[in-house]
């Protein structure tokens, strides 16, 4: 069925209002969503989409309303595998709650522009390249396979090719300046994190492109189909990944799942390939006589290995193991570092998180207490947590701040400790007034420089 002009511009312009309106209404005022803001979201988002596949359906017949849904939830079931990699570079640059929708919100932008331009750019290989199916097929059974890899522990997702030429091409600073990408240092020009952070997302947005376009391409040659699935499946991942906040963990077998679709869908490229095959050196250039997959058993397989994935992954008690194990050193992580953010609520917030977590690993079966020490320093940061916790709390309670002011108050140093003294207190400076001592945290309280106002053992959190 060929798609007119007219519905090509409503459905553009619809796309580009539903992301001017996320912008305006929920990322322009930085704020942290509700469990329920997130939720009713979503599912905003997710009925819209089903909408305009039922309205393919009643336009373009079961075959291209069949072909979006299965596009749709391939497309769906990617980005929510996406959201691991995005959790992995926002902890890693410390990118303040409050902002990490604005983060999203680029990212999703971006993702759109790039893989839009990977779809025109694959549907003018289908075109014209009789070889192009045989090619997609290959690029997804050599995704699927790399997915069944174990990750590598010294991978690094937050310092990707793109983000290593932005700083040592640009000067940059390590401090947040609220959500600004540029901010000044004693009068230079400087890119913040959350530029550098950006810049990681995206380049992230392209590698993610290079299995998402082939996967839908395999399983329709529709190209408003595959912008439509591609782009729905994009909209609203935001509120999906604050809604998801902690669950993210617990689809351990979501790769392995997500494996078995692309391997899938490569093999229906192929055989799609054979099918309308013209390349002279396979079968002198004949095609040749096998069955192709059709559209509805493709959705079948498609849902079916998610539903037994996300099942399996729910119920495992070793899921849940690594979830916890896991979950809790991010969280320890973030409120050792708690500089960074000027919530008070989303401190206490991480700490009983964190609390839930610890107990969750407490209760773990013996043979899964080697997941405890298969994480590096794990119990050390649980240590600090708590530490920094009683003495905020005690703070707190004697009427001495409490980190109520954006910048917030450092007590951790450039290895990512907490800073003590000789006697083993922890050491607390204003996030305005610099160290004249870089090892700091080494056990040495240097003098504060005048009018610095670097905290003093009062006015510790």
């Amino acid at each position: 069925m060929t798609v007119s002009p007219l519905i090509w511009a409503i459905t553009i312009i619809v796309i580009v209002g539903l992301l001017a309106f996320d912008y305006f209404f929920h990322v322009r005022k930085a704020h942290i969503p509700t469990l329920r803001e997130a939720a009713i979201w979503s599912t905003i988002y997710v009925a819209i989409a089903l909408l305009f596949g039922v309205l393919v359906l009643l336009g373009g017949g079961a075959e291209m309303g069949g072909e979006y849904f299965a596009g749709y939830i391939t497309e769906k079931a990617l980005s929510v595998d996406n959201l691991f990699v995005f959790l992995v570079i926002m902890s890693s640059f410390r990118v303040p709650r409050e902002d990490q929708q604005k983060v999203l919100l680029f990212g999703i932008t971006f993702a759109i522009i790039a893989r839009s331009a990977m779809i025109v750019g694959g549907a003018a290989m289908i075109e014209h390249l009789a070889w192009a199916f045989y090619f997609f097929g290959l690029i997804l059974l050599l995704t699927a396979g790399n997915m069944l890899k174990p990750e590598s522990e010294d991978k690094d997702e937050a310092n990707n090719i793109v983000v290593r030429l932005a700083k040592r091409l640009l000067p940059t600073t390590d401090t947040y300046d609220g959500d600004r990408l540029f901010t000044h240092i004693d009068g230079k020009r400087v890119m913040t994190p959350m530029l550098l952070v950006m810049v990681a997302i995206g380049g992230t947005d392209i590698l993610f492109a290079l299995d998402s376009i082939p996967a839908i391409f395999g399983l329709t040659q529709n190209t408003f189909i595959v912008f439509t699935a591609t782009v729905f499946s994009l909209l609203g991942l935001r509120q999906l990944y604050f809604l998801l906040d902690g669950l993210l963990d617990r689809l351990v077998y979501l790769s392995y799942g997500l494996a078995a679709i692309l391997a899938f869908i490569g093999v229906k490229l192929i055989v799609h390939a054979l099918h309308e095959n013209s390349l002279g050196f396979v079968n002198n250039g004949q095609p040749v006589p096998v069955p192709e997959i059709t559209t509805s058993f493709s959705l079948s397989v498609i849902v079916g290995v998610l539903i037994v994935t996300v099942a399996a992954s729910l119920l495992s008690r070793r899921g849940r193991a690594k979830a916890a194990v896991a979950s809790a050193r991010r969280d320890a992580e973030a409120y050792v570092s708690m500089s960074y953010t000027s919530f008070e609520e989303e401190r206490e917030r991480i700490y009983r998180r964190l609390q839930e977590n610890e107990d969750a690993i407490r209760s773990l079966p013996e043979k899964y207490q080697g997941l405890l020490h298969e994480e590096k320093s794990l119990s050390e940061l649980l240590s600090d947590a708590h530490v920094m916790a009683e003495k905020r709390r005690s703070d707190r309670d004697g009427g001495r701040r409490t980190d109520e002011h954006p910048e917030g108050l450092r007590t951790v140093g450039p290895d990512g400790r907490i800073r003590r003294d000789a006697s083993g207190q922890i050491i607390s400076r204003d996030a305005d007034a610099p160290s004249s001592d870089p090892a700091a945290g080494a056990g040495s309280d240097p003098e504060p420089a005048p009018g610095t106002g670097a905290a003093s053992e009062s006015e510790l959190r």
